[in-house]
C-alpha cells in the first residue's frame, strides 16, 4: 500500500474537504479523490460521507484513521532515525600518530553534532585497516601513506603529511645546511613497529642507496621513541605532527633531510560501495576542514 494514500486520507479527514486537502498536499483534487477510492477498494468500505460542503469519516474511516496515523508516524520516525543517524556507532581504523595528534579535537566536534553516535577507533596497522575496509569490518580508515589506488577502496586525500628526521639538538648532522642520503651512512635510528608504512619506505630508500644502518630499538609507542631520541640513542623518522611539542620546547630538532620517496599523504579510505550516512559524511567534512586549517597554519 502506498503511504501517499494514507497521507491523503489523513489530510482529508483533518480538513473535511477534498479541495483543501489537495491544496495543502500540492496535488490535483482528482489525485486525492483517486487515492481515497483506492483505499476504499482495498478495504471494501466507504471511508467518507458528504454532509453539505464537508466530508466526514464513516465509522469504518474512524477506525482506520487510528491505524493510519500510527503507520505514518512510525514511518516518519524510522526515516528520521536512519537519515539523521541519531544513534549507533562508526567503526574507524587509524594509526597511532593520527589517533594521538590529529583526531581528538575532530572527534570532540563530531560529538557535539551527533552525541548519540559512538566512534569506535583503535590504533591499527595499516595493512589490517585496508583489509578490514575491503571486508566491511570498518566503516572508514584514516591512514598515512602514498595515495591508495585500489579497485575496491576510495581514497580521499586530506593533506600531504610532512615526515621529518628528528634528533637531539646536539646531533652532529643538525649543524648541516642540508644532508643527503649518503650522509646517513652508519645511521642508528629508533624505529617504529615493523608494519609502519613510512618506516618501510625509509628502509627501502636506505637499502637502495647502499646505506648501512642499525636499529638499536623499535617501539610501537611514539612517545617512547621520542624519549629515546631525546636521550641520544638514535634518530627517528616521524610525522611532524607527532613532534610539534618537542620541537617547540627544544627537546628535538629536525635534520635537514628530505626525499621524494618518503612523501606521504594523510587520507581517508572507505569502501567504494559503502553507503555514506549523514554522520559519516559529517565526519569526513570535519576531517577535511581540520586538515585544511592545519595546512594554512603551517604556511
Amino acid at each position: 500500500m502506498d503511504l501517499t494514500y494514507l497521507r491523503s486520507f489523513l489530510e482529508v479527514a483533518r480538513c473535511q474537504s477534498f479541495t483543501k486537502a489537495a491544496d495543502n498536499l500540492g496535488y490535483a483534487q482528482s489525485s486525492v479523490t483517486a487515492h481515497i477510492q483506492k483505499l476504499e477498494n482495498e478495504y471494501g468500505v466507504v471511508l467518507f460521507e458528504r454532509y453539505g460542503r464537508t466530508m466526514r469519516l464513516t465509522s469504518a474511516g474512524e477506525q482506520l484513521r487510528h491505524y493510519f496515523e500510527q503507520i505514518v508516524a512510525m514511518f516518519d520516525e524510522s526515516k528520521l532515525l536512519i537519515s539523521c543517524q541519531v544513534s549507533g556507532h562508526i567503526e574507524i581504523g587509524t594509526i597511532e600518530s593520527m589517533m594521538a595528534y590529529f583526531l581528538p579535537p575532530i572527534f570532540n566536534r563530531f560529538r557535539n553534532e551527533f552525541p548519540q553516535i559512538i566512534l569506535h577507533a583503535l590504533p591499527t596497522p595499516e595493512p589490517q585497516i585496508l583489509h578490514k575496509i575491503r571486508n566491511g569490518e570498518l566503516d572508514i580508515g584514516i591512514i598515512m601513506d602514498r595515495l591508495i589506488c585500489d579497485e575496491d577502496i576510495e581514497s580521499i586525500p586530506l593533506r600531504q603529511e610532512p615526515l621529518v628526521l628528528v634528533a637531539p639538538p646536539s646531533h652532529p648532522l643538525s649543524r648541516r645546511a642540508a644532508i643527503s642520503t649518503q650522509d646517513l651512512q652508519q645511521l642508528s635510528y629508533i624505529a617504529t613497529e615493523p608494519t609502519c608504512t613510512y618506516r618501510a619506505a625509509f628502509e627501502r630508500l636506505l637499502s637502495s642507496s647502499g646505506i648501512d644502518y642499525r636499529i638499536p630499538h623499535e617501539y610501537g609507542s611514539l612517545e617512547t621513541i621520542k624519549q629515546m631520541i631525546a636521550y641520544g640513542l638514535g634518530v627517528g623518522l616521524l610525522p611532524r605532527i607527532a613532534v610539534h611539542r618537542e620541537l617547540a620546547e627544544g627537546q628535538l630538532t629536525i635534520l635537514p633531510f628530505s626525499h621524494p620517496d618518503i612523501s606521504f599523504y594523510t587520507q581517508i579510505v572507505i569502501h567504494k560501495k559503502k553507503w555514506k550516512s549523514p554522520a559519516i559524511r559529517h565526519l569526513i567534512e570535519l576531517l577535511a576542514e581540520a586538515a585544511e586549517t592545519d595546512k594554512r597554519l603551517a604556511l
